[in-house]
């Protein structure tokens, strides 16, 4: 035993008081030499070797008791002639001394202790750069699945005949079908092979992907992080073409074209939440548009698909925008959009709207309005309930852009309100009685700071009438008197948003005046203009 390890004998536990192993390390070498000496001490050492010759499981627990053993039967017996009585033996659990674990220096230097260590375990991978791969029952289910489809088709499928392959196999909605064709068939040659497809499909580790990441990857431009509005482009085109709800517009082009451009307008509206003008995979996901396209390609009536797919959604829209467009350039100034909704809108918020505060217009002609740009205005007018409109509004109320509405910014735009109800001979509602009525609505944060921020009123389920008070006079009269009707409209359908009631009544609206206009009434457009269908 080197000197070196005799730090590690406890005198306390040798029990011999007045004996300093410290300051004479020659005792613990003879008593290392004595305990080495005994019987038993040779036994145990000879049945360690043998076992370890052997590569017989060691019991360490076993052997430490055993070395305990024969220390406590050979210590006493070297000091009968010390002159002091031993110690009565004191219990391991009653003495604070022995609280701490003690750790035996044959534990600490035994060559068996790599027995004991556990063998380190892989932990399996868990990133895949390019998804995980596909279970091998889903797999083997799919390659089955395409074995059978092409078992007829030796030189491959084509686009007529694809259709099967990305309802079936790759559970899509199926107007993705020639999208999904013209991706694996990178050369044109109009036909997809059995390899090409399992190509594509499970070696491109599409099969394990979710529903939402397939479309997205079906759809993005290649070295593209994000959708663009002309890639839904081909998607309605297919829709148009292949659903039966929309069958009576095929002999219409030029309104087939703006229906899919609305669908697309309606798409970005309320999925590309940053306002970039590009989709990225994370906003997909976010979003409903895969649970809308799985409904409409299993629901045969278009209108019953009331998010983005709706015809009659479509023709609210574009017949608003066709009354309000006089001269019909396709563009409409601050004079046209001041006549929208009999004239709710004060002049205020107009010249808001047109600074592109909001919104920046994708008209290239100064002080016009697009039809795109009317799309996201009439979306966020009759529907203020939802985050893309709050954000809309919020962004012309907020005047020095400093991300808060104060109470200054608030009597500026009400002003005028209150100068249009004097007008009509309406008894007029003071500003400070408003600003109450406001705060009391929204209960914002910093209530004592007298601001509203955007995270107030997108925590608030009166955020809608704030607005209303502000710019809109027919709809603040309507908050003001609560009308009958809407009230019973929303608890009857309490499903439906702000714009699918508005859409449902207008499309009523519209349906009775164009079926006037067919009967030779021409007093319902301002001017005898032509029904836009």
């Amino acid at each position: 035993m080197d000197i070196e390890e005799v730090h590690i004998l406890d005198p306390e536990l040798l029990q011999l008081p007045g004996l300093s192993v410290k300051s004479n390390p020659l005792i613990a070498e003879e008593l290392f030499s004595h305990w080495l000496s005994l019987p038993d001490t040779s036994r145990l050492v000879k049945s360690l070797i043998d076992d370890t010759k052997s590569s017989t499981p060691v019991s360490i627990s076993k052997n430490c008791a055993n070395l305990n053993i024969a220390c406590g039967s050979a210590l006493p017996s070297l000091f009968l002639n010390s002159g002091t009585p031993p110690l009565s033996p004191r219990a391991s659990s009653g003495s604070p001394r022995f609280s701490r674990q003690k750790t035996s220096p044959f534990s600490l230097q035994s060559p068996l202790r790599s027995l004991r260590e556990p063998k380190p375990q892989l932990i399996p991978q868990f990133y895949f750069q390019h998804g995980p791969p596909p279970a091998k029952e889903l797999k083997e289910q799919c390659l089955s699945m395409v074995d059978h489809l092409f078992s007829d088709f030796i030189d491959g499928l084509r686009m007529n005949e694809f259709k099967t392959v990305t309802k079936e196999v790759c559970k899509l909605p199926s107007f993705l079908s020639s999208v999904l064709f013209r991706k694996i068939d990178v050369d044109s040659t109009g036909i997809v092979t059995r390899d090409a497809f399992i190509k594509y499909w499970v070696d491109g580790h599409m099969l394990a992907m979710d529903l939402a990441s397939q479309i997205y990857n079906i759809l993005r431009q290649p070295g593209c992080e994000y959708l663009r509005q002309a890639d839904f482009k081909p998607v309605l085109d297919e829709l148009l073409a292949s659903h039966p709800g929309l069958e009576f517009l095929r002999n219409t082009p030029e309104f087939q074209e703006r229906y899919a451009e609305t669908v697309i307008y309606r798409i970005f509206y309320y999925i590309n939440r940053s306002g970039t003008g590009c989709i990225t995979l994370r906003e997909l996901k976010r979003g409903n548009l895969v649970a809308a396209m799985q409904q409409v390609d299993e629901e045969d009536d278009i209108n019953k698909v009331i998010r983005y797919f709706s015809y009659e959604h479509f023709y609210v829209i574009y017949c608003r925008f066709w009354e309000l467009d006089g001269d019909h350039d396709f563009l409409i100034d601050k004079e046209n959009l001041l006549k929208y909704g009999n004239h709710a809108l004060t002049y205020r918020i107009v010249d808001r709207i047109f600074s592109q505060v909001p919104r920046k217009f994708t008209s290239k002609v100064e002080g016009k309005m697009s039809y795109e740009d009317f799309a996201y205005f009439i979306l966020a007018e009759e529907d203020k309930s939802s985050e893309p409109s709050l954000e809309y509004w919020f962004k012309c109320i907020d005047l020095d852009g400093d991300g808060v509405i104060s109470p200054n910014e608030m009597q500026f735009f009400y002003e005028e309100q209150l100068h249009r109800m004097e007008c009509i001979t309406q008894e007029p509602v003071l500003f400070e009685d408003i600003l109450c009525q406001i705060f009391d609505m929204i209960k914002p944060e910093a209530r004592k700071e007298n601001c509203i921020t955007l995270k107030d009123l997108k925590a608030s389920k009166l955020s809608r009438n704030v607005f209303n008070i502000l710019f809109n006079l027919n709809k603040f009269m309507a908050f003001e008197t609560r009308d009958p009707f809407l009230i019973r409209q929303e608890r009857e359908n309490p499903t439906l948003t702000e714009w699918d009631r508005f859409a449902q009544r207008e499309y009523v609206r519209l349906s009775m005046e164009e079926d006037e206009v067919s009967n030779g009434s021409a007093d319902v457009w301002d001017e005898p203009l032509e029904s836009p269908f």
